[in-house]
């Protein structure tokens, strides 16, 4: 009997591990004009340092994501993306000044029916962005998901050490207010932070190392993908602040 529990409790723990998984952009913070950077994509758990490898069965069910980059003029360039061992590459070269602001969507992803563990059957939507600042200046990165959660750095500066970070979360062009959002780091440091009316929170960074914000919403709003009936859409946020 106690060998059940134990068995039970695992499967449910993976279950959850997997759900709790995420997608995430990584980038340089600054870049050059006409200097190639690499834009990397990540499935897993930033806060315990868990980066799934390409190819496995796990990130293989992510795998039909767009990855975007919008210039400061609001031009969009989609990139081609390759396989590394523990992320998806790809190459951009900015030509002029300003904030280039990276962005992932992916809402291609087969139903998950979670009704033995309480959870319901669902529909998943997950959306990514990251920031790369060209020259002096520096802007909001852009907001690009109508359909979802998206986070946007309308901080005043470069975060350093002690710095503080305003980030704006919208669901559907609409501030998601009043709403707790995840911060993490990796070593398991994590702390939640609420929005305000505006859907704005502000917090400082403590510690010199990237951070990943990321806002998640429940959409109570049933459908069929694939020929399969949801119950509801888990959305899922993420945003990378590199030093």
């Amino acid at each position: 009997m106690k060998n059940l529990f134990l068995i039970t409790a695992l499967l449910v723990m993976g279950l959850s591990k997997s759900f709790a998984h995420f997608m995430w952009i990584e980038t340089n913070a600054t870049g050059k004009i006409n200097t190639s950077q690499e834009v990397r994509v990540y499935f897993g758990e930033y806060g315990h340092d868990v980066r799934e490898k390409v190819g496995s069965d796990t990130f293989n069910k992510m795998q039909a994501f767009t990855l975007w980059a919008i210039a400061p003029n609001g031009e969009k360039t989609k990139l081609t993306v390759t396989p590394a061992d523990l992320y998806y590459k790809a190459a951009f070269t900015p030509k002029t000044n300003g904030t280039y602001t990276f962005v992932l969507d992916n809402d291609k992803i087969e139903v998950i029916d979670f009704t033995k563990y309480n959870f319901g059957i669902f529909k998943t939507h997950y959306h990514a962005t990251a920031k790369t600042e060209v020259g002096s200046g520096y802007t909001a990165s852009a907001s690009a998901n109508p359909n979802g959660l998206s986070i946007s750095d309308i901080s005043k500066k470069q975060v350093g050490l002690n710095g503080e970070i305003t980030l704006k979360i919208t669901y559907k062009n609409e501030p998601f207010a009043e709403k707790e959002i995840d911060l993490f780091i990796p070593n398991q440091w994590s702390r939640k932070v609420k929005t305000n009316k505006e859907g704005i929170i502000t917090f400082k960074a403590p510690y010199k190392t990237q951070y990943l914000v990321e806002a998640t919403h429940k959409e109570e709003t049933p459908g069929t993908y694939n020929n399969k009936e949801y119950q509801f859409i888990w959305h899922s946020a993420t945003y990378a602040i590199p030093f």
